[in-house]
């Protein structure tokens, strides 16, 4: 497993360097550092001056990827991408371009609020769409799962935004049992991390509930099922023991592609609940044209999603010990 790993390490390697690098390409193809430079002064009237004195400060009077006045290693890494991109795999994410804030310092302090929301979203929302799953399977070709799979598809159609303006309405403008916007310290936070959880784990129900659904549906008809039926296991234990446990590779496999969010945050959520977590702090980066912050955030999120692919190959072979990594 050991080789396993140190090969998948290597395979990241110029996965991230081809991530940064098309980040590189795609922001400097839009905007130009004298652009970034006019919006980031704030001014009306930008001397020529201001603007490569703003340049100079923050390294990009630099050529873009290859000085071309200069020979050999010294082309390249007398340059902005290998100066601001390449520097990432060392964890250095330098000063923002707004507001010359230590970025490294501000995703750490922004980390917690983003894993507070996230981690018990994905742990209750997990419990609830494989518990409601596992009860529509048990009463399947009833009334009871018919009715289940149309709530399914009308959850799944309705805006992501819905849950969350008619989620504000009600619990906060009407009921007034929590508020609707900001966060706390400590123990004070868990009032203002309820409705968020609450809003992800109901939208959710209805796209986890109709995949999980079709997994414990496929794992009916195997042959094992069959056979523990034949020993006098009641449908219960059929349920959880066996249907459960040997859906769980594609369960896992549906996971991974959240796990960057609970680090990352999530942009809508964080942006409408007034939460100071990553996922707004990448928002406002964007809306600043803040290349720095946005470097950061997607080199991160890369990281985060290999290091998740390979965290559930791993769990392949605690889920079933059939499974070899090679």
């Amino acid at each position: 497993m050991i080789a396993y790993i140190l090969r998948r390490v290597a395979y990241a390697v110029p996965i991230l360097i081809g991530v940064n690098l098309l980040t590189f390409w795609l922001f400097f193809f839009v905007n130009s550092p004298d652009d970034m430079a006019r919006m980031q002064l704030g001014t009306k009237h930008v001397t020529q001056a201001a603007v490569e004195q703003w340049k100079r400060e923050r390294g990009y009077d630099r050529p873009l990827l290859w000085n071309g006045g200069e020979t050999g290693w010294r082309r390249f890494t007398d340059t902005i991408f290998y100066e601001k991109s390449l520097r990432l795999f060392v964890f250095d994410f330098g000063i923002s371009d707004s507001d010359n804030r230590d970025i490294g310092y501000d995703i750490r302090q922004r980390m917690g609020p983003s894993l507070a929301i996230q981690i018990p979203g994905l742990l209750a929302g997990l419990a609830v769409d494989l518990s409601l799953a596992l009860l529509v399977v048990f009463f399947r070709g009833t009334y009871l799962d018919v009715w289940a799979v149309v709530l399914c598809v009308v959850l799944i159609s309705i805006s992501g935004l819905f849950y969350i303006i008619a989620g504000q309405f009600l619990a906060g403008k009407l009921l007034r049992w929590v508020p609707i916007s900001g966060f706390g310290a400590g123990w004070v936070s868990i009032k203002f991390i309820i409705l968020p959880v609450a809003i992800g784990v109901i939208a959710g129900i209805g796209s986890g509930v109709r995949i999980n659904r079709t997994f414990f549906l496929e794992e009916l008809g195997r042959d094992f099922v069959r056979t523990a039926r034949a020993k006098g296991l009641d449908e219960r234990r059929v349920m959880i023991r066996h249907v459960l446990r040997n859906a769980l590779i594609p369960i896992l496999t549906g996971v991974v592609v959240v796990l960057p969010s609970l680090f990352l945050g999530c942009l809508v959520t964080e942006s409408f609940f007034g939460i100071p977590g990553l996922g707004s702090y990448t928002i406002n980066a964007i809306a600043a044209q803040d290349f720095a912050i946005v470097r950061a955030m997607v080199f991160l999120g890369s990281v985060l999603y290999i290091l998740g692919l390979l965290l559930t190959d791993i769990s392949y072979t605690l889920a079933d010990p059939r499974i070899r990594l090679g």
